[in-house]
């Protein structure tokens, strides 16, 4: 055994994302291949060599590792080798799995098809299709070629770019990997992860540091990289494993204001401030201000001047500005509102005080209503909406009226509960003095025919009403925009949920006339929703913008449909303040008896 190769973090961890890629190709259950990658992913973060630790008796504890996967990692930690790995490399060619990449291609057709055809990569598996072979491949034809053909196709032009959530992910994880480097002072994201755009494609971290060589050589050393990109004395660049390209710049201490400003800022808001800097006879750059000469260059020898600001809003006082908040710097019109101090105050996470679009395991979620309704209670909010699907979307397993009435009663027996421990001081501290409620509500399906699923009188009894468009989405615009139309004039529906219908870089928006559901949204008073899921953020910051202008109120909401799914309201807020909303008109920033007051009174604003 000692002469054995010593497997580093990085190695140990490549070799488990394998084991997974190649047990879904195998067509292993969910969460077998789930657990290889955790396992993976544990293991790139551990902050002590695994390997070493049990050369020396001294096994790591690495959470997340089950019984059967911990023995695999004795025996590849110990040994060098892998005997499942090697067995594993002759069954499934590790080729294999960029295959499943492809729109509807399951384990199971991948493997027939390498199988019955040999074809082991993306480039066999486009000739295989353009020859016609494919339909040798039992249960598949020429309709599969083709669908698999506009998948490679679909595969090589989109963009291969992060969630907003998985970028922040992916940072939050190196900061904590690279906490504790000496002469560290700060270390935080910069470039389009800080003005929080929904996708996210190479990383950037800022850092301020008295010793750039030891942060730099312990960045390109962490267990996660795949490759070195390049180093340097003040930056270096690394692609992670599974992951993207991620750049470390260092900034000098003290002088972290102007750094901030330049990695932050879209290309056009710091073109705006560079023109602002030199009508003031400063060139403006990433390392601060440089006086001018009546020639227009900088100043140099003796006359050279360079002005330097710890903070952003030192930096930009010296062009006369505000503060301006990273979500907004896209030159969309925040330097003309900074100049004339028309900024606006955009929402916060804090100014939420309930969530309007939440699901139970009554239709598609995980937990319970008792255990989702706990989980909203100790976040600190006044109320939740419990707004379980519809009985027609089948794929939701939506309720029919004789269910919905069942959950009713079980709303109210939690309320009553909350109530008792309330008015005894045994609510959890997290309570807030109004205390919490649980509202009853559901996520009312607009059928294709533009009719709701559930009959206005039952839609009464609802405390709040979420209308949502799931179904015939092809549908020309003024049939999808006659659809939308009706939820919105409806007295009893309250918020459209997700109004564009999209999954980010997955699937399109719906092809609405946004100005007329804009127009009906503002004269119904009828609140349009912020999603927060990460894969939805809908609406779109251009689009909430709009919205805003039409004079909109909206909703952000999380649509969990897990109890750690509540915190997706953190997207939809940062959306939001890309969007340039304010709390005011955010109805869950309101009081649980605003709220329903508002919504009580849809039928008189309908007249």
């Amino acid at each position: 055994m000692d002469d054995a190769p010593l497997l580093t973090n990085g190695q140990l961890a490549r070799i488990f994302h394998e084991i997974g890629d190649m047990l879904e190709v195998k067509g292993e259950l969910v969460f077998k291949t789930v657990a290889y990658h955790r396992a993976a992913d544990a293991i790139a973060h551990s902050p002590v060599e695994v390997a070493e630790a049990y050369r020396s008796g001294n096994p790591p504890r690495i959470p997340g590792v089950g019984a059967a996967i911990s023995d695999k990692l004795a025996e590849l930690a110990s040994t060098g080798r892998l005997a499942f790995y090697e067995r594993l490399k002759g069954e499934v060619p590790p080729t294999l799995v960029e295959m499943l990449q492809i729109p509807g291609l399951g384990p199971r057709t991948v493997k027939l098809i390498y199988e019955t055809l040999g074809v082991d990569s993306l480039e066999d598996l486009r000739l295989a299709a353009e020859a016609g072979s494919l339909r040798e491949v039992k249960g598949l034809s020429a309709k599969t070629e083709e669908s698999i053909l506009q998948g490679i196709a679909t595969l090589e032009t989109r963009p291969q770019r992060l969630l907003l959530s998985q970028a922040q992910a992916i940072v939050d994880q190196l900061i904590a990997d690279l906490a504790g480097t000496p002469g560290l002072r700060r270390l935080e994201p910069a470039g389009s992860l800080r003005r929080r755009r929904e996708t996210i494609g190479d990383l950037d971290l800022l850092a301020e540091t008295d010793d750039a060589t030891a942060l730099v050589e312990r960045f390109v050393e962490l267990a996660s990289v795949d490759r070195v990109i390049n180093r340097g004395g003040h930056k270096a660049a690394i692609k992670l494993l599974r992951g993207p390209q991620v750049d470390l710049m260092i900034m000098p201490p003290g002088e972290a204001g102007t750094y901030l400003i330049h990695f932050t800022g879209s290309k056009g808001h710091n073109v705006r401030l560079r023109g602002r800097a030199r009508d003031r006879s400063w060139s403006l750059s990433e390392k601060g201000f440089l006086r001018l000469g009546d020639d227009g260059e900088p100043l140099s020898g003796l006359n050279a001047e360079l002005r330097t600001f710890p903070t952003e809003t030192e930096a930009y006082g010296f062009l006369d500005l505000p503060f301006i908040e990273p979500e907004l710097r896209e030159d969309r019109g925040e330097i003309e509102a900074a100049i004339v101090g028309t900024l606006p105050a955009l929402i916060t996470l804090p100014d939420l005080r309930g969530d309007c679009h939440t699901h139970s395991d009554w239709t598609d979620g995980v937990h319970t209503v008792e255990q989702m309704a706990e989980a909203g209670r100790r976040r600190g909010y006044a109320y939740q909406v419990l707004t379980d699907h519809s009985q027609s979307l089948a794929i939701a397993r939506g309720l029919t009226p004789d269910a919905v009435e069942t959950e009713r009663k079980l709303v109210a027996e939690l309320n009553e509960r909350f109530a008792r421990e309330e008015d005894a001081g045994e609510a959890p501290a997290e309570t807030p003095p109004e205390g919490f409620r649980l509202l009853f509500g559901c996520e009312l399906e607009i059928r294709a025919d533009g009719r709701l699923d559930f009959p206005d009188e039952l839609l009464a009894r609802f405390d709040v009403v979420v209308a949502s468009l799931h179904v015939s989405r092809k549908q020309p615009r003024a049939e999808l925009t006659r659809r939308v139309l009706n939820a919105l004039r409806n007295p009893n529906v309250d918020i459209i949920a997700h109004p564009a219908g999209r999954m980010i870089q997955s699937r399109d928006d719906l092809d609405l006339d946004w100005d007329t559901v804009f127009a009906e949204a503002e004269r119904t008073g009828t609140f349009l929703e912020m999603n927060g899921s990460p894969h939805r953020l809908d609406l779109s910051d251009q689009r909430a913008r709009r919205a805003l202008a039409a004079g909109c109120r909206l909703t952000i909401d999380s649509d969990a449909h897990r109890i750690e799914e509540l915190d997706d309201v953190q997207w939809g807020v940062s959306q939001a303040r890309r969007a340039w909303v304010g709390a005011e008109v955010v109805a869950n920033t309101w009081s649980r008896a605003q709220l329903l007051d508002w919504v009580g009174r849809k039928a008189e604003r309908l007249g």
